[in-house]
């Protein structure tokens, strides 16, 4: 159990750090959410490739995915981050 969430983390981490490498712009999120936005997207990525692929339907959609997925993932929860998050500042003129 322990090595599960250690490794959650590790991928959690490099998947984040990529997708925050890879999209344009500058995203103001600490290092605990680059971890979380990564594990987040290892868990869109792995439900995006069971809708793809129709891959070990015993595990269910709801899976973790490998690093290629968790990186596609976070890059997609991390361009749905950058569009919401602007909308909730309030501008004054």
């Amino acid at each position: 159990m322990l090595g599960l969430i250690i490794s959650l983390i590790v991928v959690g981490l490099i998947a984040g750090a990529l997708a925050r490498l890879i999209v344009p712009g500058r995203q103001n999120i600490s290092i605990p959410m680059t971890i979380l936005l990564g594990i987040i997207g290892s868990f869109v990525g792995g439900f995006l490739g069971f809708l793809i692929f129709q891959h070990d339907p015993m595990d269910g959609f709801f899976q973790p995915a490998g690093i290629i997925g968790s990186i596609i993932g976070a890059i997609i929860v991390l361009v749905i981050y950058t569009r919401f998050a602007g909308r909730g500042a309030v501008r004054r003129s």
